[in-house]
């Protein structure tokens, strides 16, 4: 199906009020995910997403062994209803075995990650007992069993550790590392191209001209694929020329799988990307009801008009961002981040959750489309809350540098009172 026939078959909607959910869920539902495999050294695996299920290749634990420090005994020598007097034979430490098995009436000294010596069937800690010469005293009330973890109560051998489509995030290259496997099998990385468009925007190392700007989009751009882990092409500033975007749209769709652009997606009479974009492929203009990034563009861009095989299907995806900075992050955060890591094949996608607080001022909020507004959230007695940023145009990218989170004002919702109770985004894991 087209974009367009599936885009018509959303319910309710209006091309100039689609909701910011529905736009998001709409982008989640035409993307495959990229199945190209390679195998990369451990510590290069970092962020990447697992190609296939990692079979734990033994048992962790590979063998019974103490979860706490303290004292090896048989339960069955411990009383029910008074104290326990055991003899302490000796000391069970992580890595050497104590070789000698325990009998009635015997105990051993255990550390964290020995194993238990033969006979003993439960472990206590080290807090509750009472030294007494070589013996113990064992108050009642222990339970058969206890601290003890059993060989493959984490992993058991020829079952997966990991399956595919996990993110390999610090704690996952731990895990393989105590497997003892140098190499993963990850997904190939994402190839991104990305530009912007304007007469007004120099880059950086140029003379700034009167009514000229640098280009910052391209370095936050840069800067959240990078963090991505995507592989970045960067095409620079295009000129408002319509053969010169042409060319780099098509040099960005054979280079690449995704393409963003910034600028160049509202009505202007220099914004020539819509117009384009649907030229060279197959695109929805929206104007999404959200403040900022109220206009963006989805779809995707034919490889000079080939159908090519493989997994891009001769076509690259493309996202038209808004121009403002600020815009540009918060469309590239709401929309364009979730759908790269859908196209790296992450399963689950990383989401990022709101998060209730107290907001210390009044908002003004218009019912009818969602809000990003920047925030600094802090915990105050005990309390999460938030105050809005203290610039909040589109165009105030410090408003970004100085805020930590966002306030997330859901499309229904109208003005917000102080002291009434929003969701915030926090950049913390997210930017």
């Amino acid at each position: 199906m087209s974009l367009a026939a599936e885009f018509s078959c959303l319910s309710d909607h209006d091309p100039d009020s689609l909701s910011a959910d529905q736009a998001r869920a709409f982008i989640r539902r035409q993307l495959t995910p990229v199945r190209t495999r390679e195998r990369v050294a451990l510590r290069g695996a970092l962020g990447r997403v697992l190609a296939c299920d990692l079979l734990a290749p033994f048992n962790v634990p590979g063998h019974d062994n103490s979860a706490m420090d303290g004292y090896a005994v048989r339960h069955a020598d411990v009383a029910n209803g008074g104290n326990t007097r055991l003899r302490v034979l000796g000391t069970a430490l992580a890595g050497k075995a104590f070789a000698q098995p325990i009998g009635e009436g015997e105990c051993v000294r255990i550390m964290t990650g020995a194993p238990p010596p033969v006979g003993a069937d439960t472990v206590v800690v080290q807090e509750v007992v009472a030294l007494d010469g070589d013996h113990i005293v064992v108050p009642p009330g222990q339970r058969l069993g206890q601290h003890i973890r059993r060989a493959g109560e984490d992993l058991a051998a020829g079952k997966p550790a990991l399956v595919a489509g996990r993110l390999l995030r610090p704690a996952e290259i731990g895990l393989i590392a105590s497997l003892g496997c140098a190499e993963v099998s990850v997904f190939r990385r994402l190839r991104v191209a990305f530009l912007s468009t304007g007469d007004e925007l120099c880059s950086i190392g140029t003379p700034l001209g009167e009514g000229r700007v640098y280009d910052s989009n391209r370095y936050t751009i840069f800067g959240m694929l990078t963090r991505m882990g995507c592989e970045v092409l960067d095409l620079g500033v295009v000129r408002d020329d319509p053969a010169t975007m042409e060319a780099a749209f098509r040099e960005a769709a054979a280079a690449a799988d995704v393409v963003i652009s910034s600028g160049g997606v509202s009505v202007g009479e220099a914004d020539f990307v819509k117009g384009l974009m649907a030229e060279l492929g197959e695109v929805l203009f929206w104007k999404i009801a959200m403040k900022p990034g109220r206009p963006m563009a989805f779809g995707r861009l034919r490889v000079d008009g080939e159908e090519i095989c493989g997994e891009r299907g001769g076509a690259a995806w493309l996202f038209g961002l808004p121009g403002n900075p600020v815009a540009v992050m918060v469309t590239f955060y709401q929309f364009v981040r979730e759908a790269l890591y859908a196209l790296m094949g992450a399963d689950p996608v990383p989401v990022v959750p709101l998060l209730p607080a107290l907001c210390t001022g009044a908002l003004k909020k218009v019912a009818g489309r969602t809000e990003f507004q920047r925030g600094i959230l802090s915990l105050v007695d005990g309390q999460w809350r938030v105050r809005p940023a203290a610039a909040q145009g589109s165009g105030v990218l410090r408003s970004m540098a100085d805020a930590n989170c966002f306030i997330v004002l859901e499309h229904d919702r109208g003005n917000v009172a102080a002291g009434d109770q929003v969701g915030v985004q926090l950049f913390d894991g997210l930017v």
